[in-house]
C-alpha cells in the first residue's frame, strides 16, 4: 500500500499492485503461445527465419518473462522495504545482464561481442529507469508504456516479424487493461513493481524487432527506438543534469519532471499527462518514417 506522504497527493492509502496486474495479464496468454509454438500450431510464425534475427525464436519469450518477473521481483521489494539504491541498481544489473547472456543484445553493426554485451546492458539499464522516473502521475508510465509497446509492434508486424509483433501486442493489452484501474483517478498504482516491469518491457521490445535488413537497408532505422521513446529518456537526462548541477544525488525525487513543470504552468494534472502521451505518439509517429 502506497500511504498519503511528502510530494502524494492522493489522501487514502492506495494499493500498490500495477506489477503484479501487468505480469499476470501478460503470463497466462505467454504461456499458452510458447506452448502452441513447441506443438507446432503456430509453426509458421518462427519457421523459417535466420539465426541473427532473435525476435523470432519462440526461447526469447521465455527470456522477456523471466527478465520480467524478475524486475517484478525487485519493485515488489522496493516497495515492501524500500532497498538502497545501490542495492536497487545491482538487481536491474543482474537482469540485464541475464538478457545480454541469452543472446538478446544490440550489435549497431560492430562486431564486438564485449560492446554488444556493454550497450545491451546500458539500455536495458537506462530505459528501465526512465520509466521509473517518469512514474509520478496517474497513468502517466502505464500510458507511456502503452505507446511505446505498440509502437514496436505495429513496427515489427510491418517488417514481418511475427513473434516480436505478438509479444509487444501481449504487453500493450497487458496495460491497456491495467490503465483504466490509474487514470485519471488512481484505484491502484504501478509502485516500483510496475515501473520496473513497464520499464523493462519498453527496453526488450525496443531490441526484438530488427529495424535494419537487406530489404530494408536504411541504417537510420535504428534510431527508430530512440524516437519512440524519447519522451522518458529526454525526461530522464534533464532531472539527472538538474540534480547533479544542485549537488544532489541523480536517485533523490523532485518536482523537475516534464509533468511536474506542465502543472505549474496551470495545466491540470490529467492534461499534463495526455499532453505527454501526444508528445510520445508524436514521436512513434516520426519513428515510422525510418
Amino acid at each position: 500500500m502506497d500511504d498519503p506522504g511528502a510530494r502524494k497527493i492522493h489522501s487514502e492509502p492506495i494499493p500498490l499492485a500495477g506489477g503484479l496486474a501487468i505480469t499476470t495479464g501478460m503470463l497466462l496468454a505467454l504461456a499458452g503461445i510458447y506452448g502452441a509454438l513447441q506443438a507446432g500450431w503456430l509453426g509458421s510464425m518462427a519457421a523459417n527465419r535466420p539465426a541473427s534475427d532473435p525476435g523470432q525464436h519462440p526461447a526469447f519469450l521465455l527470456t522477456i518473462l523471466g527478465g520480467a518477473l524478475a524486475m517484478l521481483v525487485v519493485g515488489l521489494a522496493d516497495d515492501r522495504l524500500e532497498l538502497r539504491p545501490a542495492l536497487k541498481f545491482t538487481g536491474q544489473f543482474l537482469i540485464a545482464l541475464g538478457v545480454a547472456a541469452s543472446g538478446l543484445r544490440i550489435t549497431l553493426f560492430v562486431p564486438s561481442v564485449a560492446f554488444s554485451y556493454a550497450v545491451t546492458i546500458f539500455w536495458i539499464l537506462t530505459v528501465t529507469n526512465a520509466f521509473n522516473f517518469m512514474d509520478n502521475m496517474n497513468g502517466l508510465c502505464a500510458g507511456l508504456g502503452l505507446i511505446a509497446a505498440g509502437c514496436f509492434g505495429l513496427m515489427a508486424f510491418t517488417r514481418e516479424q511475427p513473434l516480436a509483433a505478438l509479444m509487444a501486442f501481449l504487453a500493450a493489452g497487458a496495460l491497456l487493461g491495467f490503465l483504466p484501474h490509474n487514470f485519471p483517478r488512481a484505484r491502484s498504482f504501478l509502485g516500483d513493481s510496475g515501473s520496473h516491469v513497464v520499464g523493462f518491457l519498453a527496453s526488450v521490445l525496443a531490441i526484438l524487432p530488427h529495424f535494419y535488413s537487406a530489404q530494408r537497408p536504411h541504417q537510420w532505422a535504428v534510431l527508430a527506438p530512440l524516437i519512440v521513446l524519447a519522451v522518458p529518456l529526454l525526461d530522464l537526462a534533464w532531472v539527472v543534469m538538474l540534480r547533479w548541477r544542485s549537488g544532489k544525488p541523480f536517485y533523490v525525487g523532485d518536482t523537475n519532471h516534464l509533468s511536474h513543470r506542465l502543472v505549474r504552468r496551470g495545466f491540470s494534472r490529467v492534461a499534463a499527462v495526455v499532453l505527454i502521451w501526444l508528445l510520445a505518439l508524436g514521436g512513434g509517429a516520426l519513428a515510422f518514417l525510418l
